[in-house]
């Protein structure tokens, strides 16, 4: 018998990027439990607040291909 694991994952590569998302955040969704507004409020404000100080001090951050490329060099160092 085939590993159904294998078989759905070679199914889920193979849709399209914004596909896979959705299934990904469905799949962690369906794993979760129920929502905790206290938790989401929390995130909430912590968001507003990246994002005024963002905007006051003109600091956006980094590219994501920049970041992801030095996370790439320090898992090849380990």
């Amino acid at each position: 018998m085939a590993n159904p694991l294998r078989s759905v994952t070679a199914d889920a590569m193979a849709l399209d990027p914004a596909d896979r998302l959705r299934l990904a955040t469905k799949l962690i969704d369906s794993v979760e439990g129920p929502p905790n507004d206290d938790w989401a409020a929390a995130w909430s404000q912590e968001l507003d607040r990246r994002l005024e100080k963002a905007e006051r001090t003109g600091d956006y951050g980094r590219p994501w291909d920049e970041v992801h490329a030095e996370l790439l060099k320090g898992i090849a160092r380990s």
